[in-house]
């Protein structure tokens, strides 16, 4: 009798295993369950708790028995309950609900701001019967959002949040300053209200890179005004690290602008040949004084190699010079004897300082360059009229000697008459 029973296949022991599988694996649930670092329940599609585990007694401070068997609507407010109990609609239909919020009260009475995430519970027919809750603690998240949103209003730049569509979600005082909007009329607001369509894509390049750097943004503000901006930004991700809009902080670059030109001002109306060049050697400004110097077009200079120009061997004393610029911020009295259109060597010096981008970093040199031609023509002169001189001295050094030479010679002949004329005197004094 034993035996038969045990050989039917919808009892005694093919239906004890199966019962002993359900229980083995229902021990296995409450195992993980009891042994999960954060707080996990179990409610029926009403509410009811059935289980929690130690972590949801410590965040919420009662006891299992004051937990269990009690509904949520005595730890969440009628609005939560509400709004879980549709939840557990979603958790039924899709078998999953993510980062809804909840914020049930502690046995002291703190509210204790949650994000629940939950699946469904099933009987063995597959049929939804409840749900697996787990609980994260926001409340250092939220910490941290609110010195994150603080930094944000205290930013002296500009600064924004927006989601991926392009919503401004958050914005501080300095880009309503520089804006010229009041905070209802951005928040909440699609950037293309006041950047064009092209400027928006380039949300895209955070999604993908996670930071952009130094795009440039023309926002319209309140007056119409077109105002020329930089852009960094870097992705704003929620708990799980998924990305989910961007955080931009804006440099006005008016200012900026207004000092590029005037740059640009002096470089062009210099007397001397000056030029922009960054750290490769490629030309990337250059006045009107150097094309007459060197005699070609802008459009045969503007972009090109300075070893177009230059010997290979210059052009490695060039770079060389850069990386002095790049080192010390200058660099002096280089010597360059770049070619001209019609093939004249020209002798020059150059002297160079180093080309910065707003973050202070060195991207290339402007260079001053001075035509030696006229000088060297000096120390030509110079030398030659040394050559002259030296000529001139020896010419006189050698009249000086013939004439020296003669003095002394009629110094002797004047001494020889003396002793003539004594002589003769002798001789007469004698015959007298």
């Amino acid at each position: 009798m034993v035996r038969q029973a045990e050989l039917r296949p919808h009892g005694g022991v093919l239906e004890g295993e199966g019962k002993r599988m359900k229980t083995r694996g229902s021990l296995e649930a409450d195992i993980i369950i009891a042994n999960a670092p954060d707080p996990v329940f179990v409610s029926d599609l009403e509410g009811k708790i059935l289980q929690a585990n130690d972590a949801v007694s410590q965040l919420l401070g009662f006891r299992q028995d004051e937990v269990l068997e009690q509904s949520l609507s005595r730890f969440i407010s009628p609005k939560e309950t509400r709004e879980f109990t549709a939840a557990l609609r979603e958790v039924v239909e899709r078998g999953v609900m993510r980062n809804v919020v909840l914020n049930p009260r502690s046995a002291s009475g703190e509210v204790i701001p949650t994000s629940l995430n939950a699946s469904a519970l099933r009987d063995p027919d597959g049929r939804a019967i409840g749900v697996i809750g787990i609980l994260r603690d926001m409340r250092e998240l939220d910490k941290a959002r609110a010195y994150a949103e603080s930094l944000i209003k205290n930013a002296p730049d500009p600064v924004f949040v927006s989601d991926l569509e392009g919503k401004i979600l958050q914005a501080n005082d300095a880009v309503f300053g520089l804006l010229g909007f009041r905070p209802d009329e951005l928040i909440e607001q699609s950037l293309s209200r006041i950047i064009n369509p092209e400027e928006t894509a380039a949300l895209r390049e955070v999604v993908e890179r996670g930071v952009m750097q130094n795009v440039v943004l023309n926002p319209r503000s309140a007056s119409g005004e077109v105002i020329p901006t930089s852009l960094n930004a870097s992705a704003l991700r929620d708990p799980d690290g998924k990305v989910i809009g961007a955080i931009g902080i804006l440099r006005d670059m008016r200012e900026l602008d207004k000092a590029r030109a005037y740059a640009e001002s002096l470089i062009k109306n210099a007397p001397d040949p000056v030029f922009v060049s960054d750290l490769e050697g490629k030309i990337l400004q250059a006045n009107d004084a150097v094309f007459a110097l060197l005699g070609f077009r802008p459009d045969e200079v503007i972009e090109q190699s300075l070893s177009r120009i230059i010997s290979a061997e210059e052009t490695r004393a060039f770079l060389a010079a850069l990386r002095e610029v790049v080192e010390r911020g200058v660099t002096r009295n280089a010597r360059l004897n770049p070619r001209s259109a019609s093939g004249e060597v020209i002798p020059t010096t150059l002297n160079a300082s180093a080309l910065r981008n707003p973050d202070g970093k060195v991207i290339g040199a402007i260079g001053i360059l001075r035509d030696m031609r006229a000088y060297e023509q000096v120390v030509r002169d110079l030398e030659r009229s040394k050559s002259e001189l030296q000529e001139k001295i020896l010419d006189l050094e050698k009249f000086e000697e013939v004439v020296v030479g003669r003095e002394l010679k009629m110094i002797a002949l004047e001494k020889e008459l003396d002793r003539l004329r004594t002589d003769l005197e002798r001789s007469k004094a004698g015959r007298a």
